[in-house]
């Protein structure tokens, strides 16, 4: 006797039908997540112009009146709603930006204070000088109270005023370029063949010296050799050629990019 032959359901699977329903939703919660994030602002602005320049449904005319109602809509009123919407939402951003740059540069002030009295305690003001720029505050050290003629080891001299340094770098975020310079006297020794690789090293001695004796962000630093291409005084003398052997410590204001000028 022949056996009745098994119905074959049709259409997909039951399991099928369950697993498109779960991917459904989880398509579903990523795009609620998406529409949650933080606005990006350059794209914000963009499609706030593409909406500004094209006027929508403008390109269909209407036998019924105020059924294109974009001919009666004042443009400029567009615009300026638009652009009041992106200045509400960015104010105060550059609001809390400014306040913050503000703040650092008191910081900066009173670094360079505290800096200029350790000076005049120890008497260095002739070996160490500080200033304010653009930039921030610059600390410039002459040679002779870092370094032995030639050489890029950090004598013990200097040490207490880098660990001063090092100590009120903690109280503050500021990112630090340290840089070497040298006199145009040419030098060629095995460590040092020119004057570009003994100032190099003495910047990064300098930097090395500050993270070994204080827990600092390492990316907060950069360390230039400049050899004798930036001279502060004309390289005709024994003083000049004292005056531009030194290393320049540069502490940049919040804002200003960490790299060689």
């Amino acid at each position: 006797m022949k056996r009745p032959e098994k119905k074959v359901k049709k259409g997909a699977p039951a399991w099928m039908t369950t697993f498109s329903d779960m991917m459904t939703l989880i398509l579903v919660f990523f795009i609620l997540l998406f529409s949650m994030s933080q606005i990006d602002a350059a794209r914000f602005e963009a499609v706030a112009e593409s909406f500004r320049n094209r006027m929508i449904f403008t390109g269909f005319p209407s036998n019924l009146d105020m059924q294109n109602p974009t001919e009666n809509s004042n443009p400029n009123q567009n615009q300026e709603g638009a652009t009041d919407f992106k200045n509400n939402l960015f104010d105060q951003d550059v609001d809390d930006l400014d306040e913050s740059t503000e703040d650092n540069k008191e910081e900066l002030d009173e670094l360079l204070q505290e800096v200029e009295g350790y000076l005049e305690e120890n008497n260095l003001q002739d070996v160490i000088s500080a200033n304010r720029t653009d930039q921030g505050v610059v600390l410039i050290l002459q040679e002779r109270v870092l370094f032995e003629t030639a050489e890029a080891n950090v004598k013990s001299e200097g040490e207490p005023f880098l660990d001063k340094v090092g100590l009120l770098l903690t109280n503050i975020p500021n990112e630090v370029r340290v840089e070497g310079h040298t006199d145009n006297r040419p030098i060629s020794t095995t460590v040092y063949p020119s004057n570009w690789e003994l100032s190099g090293a003495r910047a990064s001695s300098v930097i090395r010296f500050i993270l070994e004796q204080h827990n600092l962000d390492q990316e907060r630093f950069i360390a230039v050799g400049y050899g004798d291409t930036r001279p502060i005084a004309p390289n005709d003398s024994v003083e000049n050629w004292r005056r531009n052997r030194r290393v320049e410590i540069v502490i940049l204001e919040i804002g200003q990019e960490l790299t060689s000028e």
